[in-house]
């Protein structure tokens, strides 16, 4: 088998992961920007409507009616910042944890189907070691 070029190689993980995403997400109960927002204060804890909108890369207006939805739902909740007072914090509800722990366990068991229904045992054991190579090419250039 030909090995292929690194430009190429990386357009064609683009669109097979962007496949797989979209198949995954087809399970989703709730639309992507809330379910976002959802994430960002799971992962990092209380946040700002502005914090919020510069880490989705959307503007503070749009931001701000996600998380007016959210607040509505009862899955978020404001509470003032502790080291200025003309802002507020929101931060996740345990009805938000259950929510978003709803959508990712949906989410994993699309995966999980998927990978029990078309890989065989060698396959599944090659995804495995492909993880820590994903998670790297993930985090480059991030920070992280």
């Amino acid at each position: 088998m030909a090995v292929m070029d690194d430009s190429r190689l990386a357009e064609e993980l683009r669109l097979t992961i962007g496949r797989l995403v979209r198949t995954v997400r087809a399970v989703d109960t709730m639309p992507p920007g809330e379910a976002a927002v959802l994430g960002y204060l799971d992962r990092g804890g209380p946040l700002t409507t502005a914090e919020i909108a510069q880490q989705r890369g959307v503007s503070h207006q749009s931001a701000a009616k996600t998380v007016k939805g959210l607040l509505t739902q009862g899955l978020v909740r404001v509470e003032a910042h502790p080291d200025d007072g003309r802002k507020l914090l929101l931060t996740l509800t345990p009805a938000g944890h259950d929510r978003l722990a709803e959508e990712r366990r949906r989410r994993a068991d699309r995966l999980g189907r998927a990978i029990n229904a078309v890989l065989t045992p060698d396959e599944r054991k090659t995804l495995e070691a492909a993880l820590p190579l994903l998670s790297r090419l993930s985090t480059h250039g991030t920070g992280e």
